[in-house]
């Protein structure tokens, strides 16, 4: 089954060129010009990766990614006119996995694509996996299913928590750098800040809020395992 991909851009010529670049290489492309229109196909549809215009009438770019960081980690590439610093750090803080600036090319796009592409599907569970629990005190993951319970009920987790749980229940009371997260779970070649680890843990702890996740102040974080 071809992987999917939505695109966001309300410029036709840009749209109809970089969706005919998509296709070419085999992907199905829905294509639209507003943010309500993917928020309907991000629910509907569920694309594999985001290719997302910043500068949008209505709903802006921005918006847009942080509504789908709310529920999912799917991959976001944001292609935006702005080429200030300030909006690519803003952009990928909000939830962004990569950023090219206009003029672009679309056979980089493409590149860029195929890359985030093989980590997401990388990251997604192999029903022929032998089944793994990891636990430490009151959490258990489940790897095979990509489950997560705590104090006996399930907590729903986006990939990316749970792949930092992961990391940090394998090694429970082990400090882990700021650095050294970002690159086990964002990736050697993410291009945002290690602002996102911080986002990330907060959020585990909003839905955990008895997960003793430590903060280890000036390097990074670790899971305790209390003991009784």
């Amino acid at each position: 089954m071809n992987q999917m991909i939505g695109l966001v851009e309300d410029d036709p010529n840009i749209r109809d060129i970089v969706k005919a670049y998509l296709e070419k290489e085999g992907y199905q492309v829905l294509a639209v010009d507003t943010a309500e229109k993917a928020w309907d196909i991000f629910q509907e549809k569920k694309p594999d990766i985001w290719v997302l215009d910043i500068m949008l009438p209505g709903m802006d770019g921005y918006e847009f990614c942080k509504k789908i960081r709310q529920t999912s980690e799917v991959p976001i590439i944001i292609i935006s006119a702005k080429d200030e610093e300030v909006d690519k750090i803003l952009g990928l803080e909000l939830g962004g996995d990569d950023y090219l600036t206009k003029p672009f090319s679309p056979r980089e796009l493409v590149a860029r694509t195929k890359r985030h592409l093989k980590r997401w599907e990388a990251m997604r569970p192999n029903a022929e996996e032998e089944q793994e629990t990891i636990k430490v005190g009151a959490l258990e993951l489940n790897e095979s299913e990509r489950q997560a319970y705590f104090n006996g009920k399930e907590v729903e987790v986006t990939t990316k928590e749970f792949e930092m749980l992961k990391i940090l229940a394998s090694q429970e009371n082990r400090a882990f750098s700021r650095e050294e997260l970002l690159i086990k779970v964002w990736g050697e070649d993410y291009y945002g800040s290690d602002r996102a680890v911080d986002d990330l843990i907060k959020r585990l702890r909003k839905k955990m809020k008895e997960l003793p996740i430590e903060t280890v102040w000036g390097h990074g974080y670790r899971l305790r395992e209390k003991r009784s």
